[in-house]
């Protein structure tokens, strides 16, 4: 069959057509900040200012990487583009506490895709906005009390003879400690457990199912990146086709644990002082107001009592056992610093029986400071979003923020940036003593965000991760394994920091 050439020619010239009008359009998007009166970084044609398809680093260093380009030309924020979705990184600190807290009403959103319908789990705190964002927060509040940590403190305490007898096998053994999925199996059994109410045994099954679909959570493919950024960029579109975040696989496994527990629960009258249980009561509208508790009257369905043990669950085991892990690296390339926390760790438990309890660890200071450096230099969340969700003149700037506009807060750029902490490469607790802290300007240090929207399990996380060092330091001296591949290089395709190759420890008992 042959193709007259005038045809050729024709298709041709609709081809070329094509081409020129999608490259002007590109260019005619690529004018928005200018348009606006915003200062940008010049993108390139598709991809913008991002890297999506090499992926050489993860986001958090590359929006760093923005932020230092920004701070040299002296900008108070700039903006951006990822694919033709204009983004707005904010620089300024006294800009970042507007729009996370002075300004709030603003930036209610995060900007995240969730599909309530098709994926139930996405439709969680983390997530949503709106006034259901509000409702839900103001239900969920008083569960993260110092009270009713304490509650859950106990629980965090009974995983702890796992762990120790890990890292013994492994120092009997002569073999280094994979610290980082250690800690991983010791962080879900307390999630596990304060999240579902269910024994997870990671330590003894080595194929544990909520490691495993834990560790799927946070494994992104390249189809799986492009569906996340197409969804961002055009959630409407992405919700009509029905695309979906959560594997399938991981979505029936937690909606099964969730139901069938629950199920087991109210059948049997059965009660357990965890996190689950809060959500079953308030599912039932049985928490009472002098808790604190306040009902819409709204009761929660089982797919939202699933949706939050899961953020729960994906939030709290991972994020803790990450800082854990690169504090214990720190401190085996620090082996004063070691010392000192060992030292503090032994003069309090020395005062409560030589136990782990919730009154030893609060009075843990040096411990604090340790974990807030650690959570300096390797934030769990890099990179915290914000979306305009009505327009806003910033103040003193002759800019408007469209509404739908996204907000980058670029948490890394912030804690290595040298004008609020000088050799930001270095690893010095002494930077979070209450007199270095109240000298800096409140919003240099953002690991769990601020305003309204700060993470709700802070406490949680905080004091998981106390007990977790605790144990080990107190029972075990550990170096840095010849494994370990330094200087350390983040993976390229996790959002929260890993070290490729892992962080391998040995451990020597005091």
């Amino acid at each position: 069959m042959f193709i007259s050439a005038s045809l050729c020619g024709t298709l041709v010239a609709i081809i070329v057509a094509i081409l020129t009008a999608v490259v002007a359009y590109f260019k005619w998007t690529y004018q928005y900040w200018h348009r606006r009166n915003v200062p940008y970084l010049e993108p390139r044609i598709p991809y913008g200012n991002s890297d999506l398809l090499k992926r050489k680093e993860n986001s958090g260093v590359r929006v760093k990487r923005h932020y230092d380009t920004m701070k040299a030309k002296g900008w108070k924020h700039g903006g951006l583009y990822t694919i033709l979705k204009p983004s707005y990184l904010v620089l300024d600190l006294d800009y970042i506490k507007n729009i996370m807290t002075k300004d709030f009403q603003y930036f209610t959103d995060r900007g995240i895709y969730y599909n309530e319908k098709d994926d139930p789990l996405s439709a969680n705190l983390f997530a949503i906005g709106g006034q259901h964002w509000r409702n839900l927060r103001t239900k969920l509040s008083p569960t993260f009390t110092s009270g009713k940590m304490k509650m859950m403190f106990q629980t965090l305490v009974d995983c702890e003879p796992n762990l120790l007898r890990k890292i013994e096998n492994d120092r009997v053994e002569k073999v280094p400690t994979d610290i980082k999925e250690a800690l991983g199996c010791f962080t879900t059994d307390i999630i596990g457990s304060c999240a579902f109410g269910l024994d997870c045994n990671t330590f003894a099954e080595e194929n544990s199912p909520f490691r495993e679909y834990g560790r799927k959570v946070f494994n992104f493919s390249k189809s799986r990146l492009l569906k996340l950024s197409f969804a961002s960029s055009f959630p409407k579109i992405a919700k009509f086709l029905g695309v979906i975040q959560t594997p399938e696989d991981v979505t029936n496994f937690f909606i099964k644990v969730v139901k069938d527990t629950v199920s087991y629960r109210e059948k049997n009258n059965y009660t357990r002082k965890d996190f689950l249980q809060l959500l079953i009561d308030l599912k039932n509208n049985k928490l009472a107001g002098d808790e604190g508790y306040q009902h819409d009257g709204e009761t929660m369905s089982i797919e939202e009592v699933a949706a939050q043990s899961f953020v729960f669950f994906i939030a709290g085991f991972e994020t803790s056992s990450t800082t854990m892990t690169f504090a214990l690296y720190e401190l085996s390339k620090h082996q004063e610093l070691q010392d000192k926390v060992r030292e503090e760790v032994n003069a309090v438990l020395a005062k409560h029986e030589g136990k782990i309890t919730y009154e030893a660890i609060q009075e843990m200071k040096y411990m604090d400071q340790v974990i807030n450096e650690t959570l300096r230099k390797y934030p769990p969340v890099p990179l915290l979003m914000r979306k305009c969700v009505q327009d806003y003149k910033i103040p003193g700037e002759d800019v408007i923020i469209e509404k739908g506009t996204g907000i980058m807060i670029p948490v890394l750029g912030i804690h290595y940036d040298k004008e609020y902490y000088p050799d930001p490469e270095k690893f010095d607790p002494e930077r979070f003593t209450e007199e270095n802290k109240n000298s800096r300007h409140h919003y240099a240090h953002l690991p769990f965000g601020e305003g309204p929207r700060i993470c709700i399990g802070m406490r949680f996380g905080l004091m998981q991760s106390k007990v977790g060092l605790t144990s080990l330091l107190k029972n075990y001296k550990f170096t840095v394994s010849k494994k370990t591949m330094e200087p350390l290089k983040m993976r390229a395709r996790s959002f929260i920091p890993t070290a490729e190759g892992g962080i391998w420890l040995d451990a020597e008992k005091i």
